[in-house]
């Protein structure tokens, strides 16, 4: 046995001995800690031994020199041409990587205006994304929540706790479906990685001399952003390294009332070369946030979305203490304010005769502007983030590459909306991944493996206000006043409807093998297994309906695998290629919370009555076969895939961010630099998104809105909220997810003149949807244009884009399966934005 086997072998025992003597939940975590601390010293150990190992080894052959890749000049990188690590971790262009992926570039984020992830759909297909109280936090990809990831690393949970920021990213890869065992546990339907930008040029050298620029970035309703970056070279102490920074302070306004933005970004990437064959890189990130989420249009009805036609009326006082806020007791004192109908089409004025505090006075209709939504004066939502990443890379000419990454992030985030729903997050993870990849070149096979043990360990505090959330009781022409305005629990301190304090470890070993035939075959192999140890504790003091303490843990398992095979095609640029894999999802809340009763539901407590053995572990499977090819000397790219996944459990699921969804599409892609000065994109995407939980059940949870109470007037129930079992005849036209197109295209395209002068512009065609479950309301198809000039000249470029620049009426669904009947965002009118850039 090599000395490069033995430490294998030694590490792998590490890790085995993690998982067979876990960290007991009853020891607060300290156990846990101490067996990360160990994982971490023995990386660290190895690493350090590894310029030894490494001499140990027998070099191989000189390699055979490799093909050029030919690189197009004035293509913004979005040619699949570089190697990307995001979905196995090889060195894998997006052309030989058997999986859906598609890369955004900063080239491409810069000349198309593009500010925040909404900006993405037009880039990539599958990327379709609903409203999430109006906050871009991370994409929907392929019909269902995903979630971001940080050079390769899974961020915390953020579907909508603050708006995801890209302007410091090299470059976003989207990745569709489950990620591979080497990235871990992650949600079905996909993720963003995000690769920020570095000191180390695509040669892997440092810049000579530093350079930069300043952006200044104005627009419709007071839009004001100032961003500013340098790239470098420094030495301290006589050790040189490369440095990247960047900062960017945003006060801006918005089209809707009462909402602006306010953000702090601070990001920095440091580099340095410790010897020719092992380097550090290391930085972090910095974002201070304090915005407002946009519930949207309340009162919902087709004649709302047709005409602007709105119902008018305020609701019935309850605010008996005269504090000017409707406390969840006075609400309670009033009676009933959530009737229950099975089916709704079944309720009659007849059965409000007994709840007069849910009618309206002076019920009328009116004009509603898009501006006026449920946001109000004193809502807020504010997130301190911190990021941080320390990572030590050895390569050495014999192929061998062995890597510790060591991430953290911390979020700190309060919610409040004065319509009833109140929430925050004090939650942080840390991670240590340990990677050890090898190349082995035989005569008629490149063979490249992966091992990769790994820590991960999440704490998490959070409360959840929703059991008193009426968004009926404004009136949106008047705004809110004692009538409308609820007294939060974030407000009091109390009350809440969830108040939980917890953590989880994920101790977890990965393998994976690249195998590269010389006659073209190219197969994937991968392995992971995770075991998640958890515990969680709920107060009764701080819940408004628990009667006392609780707390309750549990230990689960899961497997992950993957199995992929391609082929070159010879002489053709056609690579065909299937994926079959099945990845574990650990089924977490908005601030990564695990509830108590979900680590102590039995087999008994299965709503299905089938019995599960996982509480909050469930698994997806992919099944996706896709044909890809460069053509024209690598000018052109396209893709086209078709693709089957579905979760495994249908009793692990979160309503809002982690559903029980199965899947099946098509998507295609296609980018084409036709001259070194002009490059088109276009991408097709034709989905089929099903509720696995309600094609079984044959019914939905709902609140349920006007147009689902059709022989009820409305104006004896919007100052409540009914609720109901909306019937659904289980079939899978029936348990469609709405909201989700079944047909989205677009095209983008660029020119870039002699003179300096360049023009873009994007175009994106929706299918109409309906709303909700329901199938209540049916929300108007669109098309969306975007518009962009630049100008440069010496150091100096400037930039003006316009948004909808068709001035197009849409709106985006808002949590189809719960609220979908009873709000929608209006989207924003035209607007136009201007930067002028300073590069030194």
């Amino acid at each position: 046995m090599s000395n490069f086997e033995k430490e294998s072998a030694s590490l792998a025992g590490i890790s085995k001995t993690l998982q067979d003597n876990p960290a007991s939940p009853k020891s607060g975590g300290f156990a846990a800690w101490r067996s990360f601390l160990k994982l971490t010293a023995a990386s660290t150990l190895v690493l350090a031994l590894t310029p030894a190992i490494a001499i140990a080894q027998e070099a191989p052959d000189e390699e055979e020199a490799r093909q050029e890749t030919v690189i197009v000049t004035g293509n913004l990188r979005a040619l699949p041409v570089e190697d990307v690590g995001s979905v196995f971790g090889f060195d894998k262009t997006l052309v030989e990587t058997p999986r859906s992926v598609s890369s955004v570039s900063s080239d491409q984020i810069e000349r198309f205006g593009i500010t925040d992830i909404y900006g993405l759909v037009a880039q990539a297909p599958g990327t379709f994304t609903n409203s999430f109280f109006g906050v871009g936090g991370a994409l929907d990809i392929r019909g269902q929540a995903g979630e971001t990831y940080f050079r390769g690393v899974r961020r915390l949970d953020n579907p909508g706790n603050y708006p995801t920021p890209i302007g410091a990213s090299d470059r976003i890869d989207i990745v569709r479906g489950p990620a591979s065992p080497i990235y871990g546990p992650s949600k079905s339907g996909g993720y963003m990685n995000f690769v920020p930008k570095t000191a180390r040029l695509g040669s892997g050298k440092y810049a000579d001399e530093a350079s930069g620029q300043v952006r200044y970035t104005g627009g419709s309703w007071d839009k004001s952003i100032l961003a500013a970056s340098v790239t470098g070279p420094g030495e301290l102490a006589g050790q040189k390294f490369g440095y990247h920074l960047y900062a960017e302070i945003e006060n801006s306004g918005s089209f809707y009332e009462n909402i602006s933005t306010e953000q702090t970004i601070l990001q920095a990437a440091f580099d340095t070369d410790l010897t020719d064959q092992m380097r550090v890189e290391f930085g972090g990130m910095y974002h201070d946030y304090s915005g407002v989420q946009n519930g949207g249009w309340n009162r919902l009805t087709q004649d709302l979305i047709d005409n602007g036609t709105y119902i008018t009326g305020t609701a019935q006082p309850l605010d008996t203490d005269g504090d000017g806020q409707i406390s969840p007791f006075e609400i309670l004192a009033a009676g009933e304010f959530s009737p229950f109908f099975v089916p709704p089409s079944a309720a009659t004025d007849a059965d409000f005769a007994g709840s007069p505090f849910l009618a309206l006075d002076n019920p009328g209709t009116a004009k509603l502007s898009r501006s006026k939504t449920l946001a109000g004066p004193d809502d807020t939502l504010e997130n301190e983030m911190l990021t941080l990443y320390f990572d030590v890379i050895f390569e050495n000419d014999s192929g061998l590459e062995v890597k510790n990454q060591l991430f953290y992030e911390g979020y700190e985030n309060i919610n409040e909306n004065s319509y009833g729903f109140s929430q925050f997050h004090d939650s942080w993870v840390v991670e240590n991944k340990f990677v050890v990849t090898q190349k082995f070149d035989f005569d008629f096979v490149d063979v490249t493996a992966q091992v990769s043990p790994s820590v991960r360990h999440t704490d998490f505090l959070h409360g959840d206000d929703f059991f008193f959330e009426y968004f009926h009781r404004v009136d949106l022409t008047q705004g809110y006043d004692a009538r409308s305005d609820r007294l939060l629990s974030t407000e009091e301190n109390g009350n809440f409807s969830n108040y939980l304090k917890g953590e989880y470890t994920d101790y977890a070993l990965a393998g994976l093998v690249d195998i590269d035939f010389d006659f073209g075959l190219n197969l994937v192999l991968g392995l992971r297994e995770d075991l998640v140890e958890a515990e969680s504790a709920a107060r009764a003091d701080l819940e408004i309906f628990r009667d006392e303490d609780a707390s309750a843990s549990d230990e689960e398992r899961g497997t992950s695998w993957n199995v992929s095979a391609s082929y070159k095609v010879p002489g053709t640029g056609l690579i065909p290629y299937v994926t079959a894999a099945e990845q574990t999802v650990v089924v977490a809340g908005q601030g990564a919370e695990i509830s108590v009763e979900a680590l102590a539901q039995t087999d008994n407590d299965s709503p299905t009555g089938e019995g599960s053995d996982q509480a909050f572990l469930s698994a997806t499977e992919l099944f996706e076969v896709g044909i890809k090819g460069n053509f024209l000397d690598d000018r052109l790219y396209a893709a086209i895939s078709y693709y089957e996944q579905e979760r495994t459990d249908r009793n692990i699921q979160s309503i809002t961010v982690n559903q029980d969804i199965q899947t099946e599409g098509v998507e295609a892609e296609m980018r084409w630099a036709v001259t070194d000065d002009f490059l088109l994109t276009a991408a097709f995407t034709s989905t089929e998104v099903i509720n696995a939980t309600i094609l079984e059940s044959g019914s939905q949870f709902s609140f349920l809105g006007i147009d689902d109470l059709i022989n009820v007037n409305p104006a004896l129930h919007l100052g409540g909220q009914p609720f109901g079992l909306v019937a659904l005849e289980g079939t899978e036209e029936a348990a469609k997810r709405q909201g989700i197109p079944e047909n989205v295209w677009s095209v983008t395209g660029t020119y870039s003149f002699d003179n300096g002068l360049s023009v873009s512009g994007s175009v994106t065609d929706v299918e109409e949807v309906f709303s909700g479950q329901s199938r209540a309301v049916k929300l108007p198809a669109y098309t969306l244009v975007d518009l962009s000039a630049s100008y440069e000249f010496d150091d100096w470029l400037l930039r003006l884009t316009v948004k909808n620049a068709t001035d197009e009426v849409y709106f985006r669904a808002n949590f189809t399966e719960l609220f979908g009947s009873t709000i929608v965002l209006p989207e924003q009118p035209r607007s136009v934005q201007a930067s002028v850039v300073y590069k030194f």
